[in-house]
């Protein structure tokens, strides 16, 4: 990582011996820049795994807080004026954010093990790319495992009663389905093509845990405060 060794080694690769030893030491700035970005990543997943799994983790922070689906807001505009339903669209949202909350556990040994199979081919590649390269690796690396992993616990959580006997997930297929037979198989208006509030609660959760590992990542490369150990300022700091 200090470039005035490597130009030291540089200058005397005239010999197979000097040679030798800038192979040397470029293997152990490779690893010492893997070990970096694994501390980096291990933070910023810890950080952002503890803050969305606490209760209002999701809920109460504008940046990730989860909405019904866009697709259907002709729906709730047309009802959020009738208080009965404007209530239900309300606890619907809060379910969907805490089924979130519950699931974000999930997301700790899938990190875990993705972090520890980076190699110093991807830790030059990560180190030298964008502000939220490591993270882009990261999620590359997991989505598919931890959507299958979210999923069923956030089915779970929107299959419980929020009122009247009436669970999330069936509320809002009551509702999508209720709304696409009025249109007449798309006559009258278009249909909504999912009544899945669960797939929609899941990717959107994701979205969220993985815009805050970015933002973790971010601080880490422009922020010296936050690098709290040896190893994150001898990586990420300016002079190297």
């Amino acid at each position: 990582m200090k470039k005035a060794l490597f130009g030291m080694a540089l200058l005397g690769c005239f010999t197979f011996t000097a040679c030798d030893e800038l192979l040397n030491l470029e293997d152990f700035e490779g690893e010492r820049i893997v070990l970096g970005l694994k501390e980096a990543l291990a933070h910023g997943t810890d950080t952002a795994v503890v803050n969305l799994s606490a209760s209002d983790g999701y809920f109460k922070d504008q940046a990730v807080k989860i909405l019904l689906p866009a697709e259907a807001q002709p729906i709730y505009s047309k009802l959020n004026s009738i208080p009965l339903i404007s209530d239900l669209l309300d606890e619907t949202i809060l379910a969907i954010n805490r089924a979130a909350e519950d699931a974000a556990n999930e997301a700790k040994p899938i990190f875990i093990d993705a972090i520890t199979e980076i190699t110093i081919e991807d830790g030059l590649s990560i180190l030298n790319g964008t502000d939220t390269a490591a993270t882009k690796y990261l999620k590359d690396k997991t989505y598919s495992r931890l959507f299958d992993a979210f999923k069923p616990k956030i089915e779970t959580s929107l299959s419980k009663e929020i009122v009247l006997g009436v669970s999330a997930e069936q509320s809002y297929a009551t509702l999508i389905d209720t709304y696409n037979t009025a249109s007449f198989n798309g006559f009258l208006f278009d249909e909504i093509e999912s009544n899945s509030l669960s797939e929609h609660t899941t990717n959107r959760a994701l979205t969220g845990m993985f815009k805050k590992v970015g933002d973790e990542e971010k601080l880490i490369r422009e922020d010296p405060a936050h690098r709290v150990t040896e190893l994150l300022e001898e990586v990420f700091g300016s002079g190297n």
